[in-house]
């Protein structure tokens, strides 16, 4: 069951996003998705990675303490069972043939033990697992990717780790980012997560969450939303043989010369909780010519920042989703934590987003709007829809909030949400630096990219729609600034849009996320 219908706009700042274990994630598609023409044979694959038999909750889990690291750096897992012994066996994740994995690595046999209790910390009601390491994996040799470590206990119990090794440079690469604390933001491992408490009471959810703890075994095993809103296009994207670069969004916050060189940062299908650096170093890039993309309905609405834990930086991550009750509002009133959009500083997502989040949940289909647009042409004609593919969040644009110009909306669909008409859009703005932006304005666009898809009821024109497109979008993506050569054509007049006036003058909105 969903959290609710909320309407956002201008003036309604409720936090309304709903919880992915809550509702019905879009299928991740089986590893059959069509090979651009071209593209050289991947290798061989592993089949068998998945998880046959989870087990009880708890007969087996575990976290790593890093999200990330670079090729050749060790990697500490923290692994509780009930099982007498267990195995760790790694996993690349990605384009191989007949599997979407590659084992690359496997441990002996270890011992197995429980491990302690959580520990629930006050006042912010942050869980933690107060556990002891229990081995050491080294990553010499492993390529840069998303990595998936499988415990496997004698008991028969089965459970993810997830990690990713991330590119030492990302230079010429398309970057792909993986949307760690979003992922944390909604595990209810211990009980607690940024949006409930064991009691159901929202008063008692936390107010931080640590990464220092296995992601829920329920909907996530173990593997936070990697599977599910990230795995559909990690392997389209490795079948394409785009040039890509791994990371999280952690990286993205830790490190301002991440993006240094890329041709382009892609975010996917659900990447909700930025910080202040992250926001501050995706603009950055964007206003050096970085393309940027994002390929989900709800990103930069919650406004989080970190904090250490004993096992290092960047491990808790704190959005108290209001600004009077944050005591940062006081000390440092600008990295208080209610929604980006919210007052007393709003910063609404549109200044870099081009779209703005309205509601959910919501079902509706895409509507083309912009055939001679070149993403678009010869793929889609105006008016056809693509069933299914808005949901569960949506965004559009919304010229009552700061919004770059000249921007084009590609699929601008009609729907109803919480009882009320609206559109959901899909757009794609250019900058003076020659950047590219485009937003896919819902969730599902993910879910599309492979045959399989529970959003569309596996439509096979609507697959073969939204690959073309995305394909098309990347490769111009890696060739450089995109805006250089496909400049946006506002379009908003021509489709009504409230606001708007033929021939606008370029607006870039200043992104004042870090002005004090």
């Amino acid at each position: 069951m969903l959290l609710g219908v909320c309407l956002l706009s201008v003036g309604l700042v409720t936090a309304c996003t709903a919880s992915p274990q809550d509702g019905p994630h879009p299928a991740t598609p089986p590893s059959s998705a069509p090979v651009p023409a071209g593209t050289p044979e991947p290798p061989a694959g592993t089949p068998g990675w998945q998880l046959g038999h989870p087990g009880p909750e708890h007969a087996i889990e575990g976290f790593a303490d890093h999200t990330s690291v670079l090729p050749g750096q060790d990697v500490h897992l923290f692994v509780s069972t009930t099982a007498a012994g267990y195995t760790v066996t790694a996993y690349r994740m990605g384009a191989y043939r007949d599997s979407d994995a590659l084992r690359v690595w496997q441990s002996a046999t270890e011992p197995g033990h429980r491990q302690a209790a959580p520990v629930v910390q006050a006042p912010t009601n942050t869980v933690i697992a107060p556990w002891q390491p229990s081995l050491t994996v080294p990553t010499t040799g492993w390529q840069p990717g998303d990595y998936l470590f499988r415990l496997d206990g004698d008991n028969g119990a089965q459970q993810f780790v997830p990690l990713t090794v991330r590119s030492p440079s990302n230079a010429g690469k398309i970057v792909v980012v993986n949307a760690v604390t979003t992922w944390q933001a909604y595990n209810r491992w211990g009980g607690y997560s940024l949006y409930s408490s064991p009691s159901g009471a929202k008063a008692q959810r936390s107010r931080a969450v640590s990464f220092d703890r296995p992601y829920q075994a329920k909907d996530m095993q173990g593997a936070g939303d990697f599977l599910f809103f990230e795995l559909p296009f990690l392997r389209f994207a490795e079948q394409a043989g785009l040039p890509l670069g791994y990371a999280t969004d952690a990286d993205l916050h830790a490190d301002p010369h991440l993006a240094d060189g890329a041709a382009a940062i892609v975010t996917l299908g659900h990447d909700e909780y930025w910080s202040t650096a992250m926001r501050q170093n995706v603009t950055a890039a964007r206003d050096r010519g970085v393309n940027v993309a994002f390929f989900g309905g709800n990103e930069i609405y919650r406004h989080i920042r970190f904090q250490p834990s004993p096992l290092g930086p960047d491990r808790i991550e704190v959005d108290y989703k209001s600004f009077a009750e944050d005591p940062a509002h006081l000390s440092d009133p600008l990295e208080a934590t209610p929604e980006w959009r919210s007052p007393p500083f709003p910063r609404p997502e549109s200044v870099l987003l081009g779209g703005f989040y309205h509601c959910n949940p919501v079902h509706a289909d895409l509507r083309v709007a912009a055939e001679d647009n070149w993403l678009l042409t010869g793929i889609v004609h105006n008016g056809q829809t693509l069933p299914g593919l808005v949901g569960n969040e949506y965004q559009r644009v919304d010229l009552a909030v700061p919004t770059p110009r000249p921007i084009d909306v590609l699929f601008h669909s009609p729907l109803t949400c919480g009882g009320r008409p609206d559109f959901a859009d899909t757009s794609y703005y250019t900058t003076p630096s020659g950047a590219a932006v485009f937003a896919a304005g819902t969730q599902y666009w993910i879910c599309a990219l492979g045959p399989g898809c529970d959003a569309d009821h596996d439509d096979r024109t609507a697959n073969q729609a939204i690959t073309a497109i995305t394909l098309r979008l990347l490769r111009a993506y890696a060739a450089g600034p995109t805006g250089r050569t496909h400049p946006a054509r506002d379009n908003l007049a021509a489709l009504t849009i409230p606001g708007a006036t033929p021939n606008p003058a370029a607006t870039l909105p200043p992104d004042n996320s870090t002005t004090r």
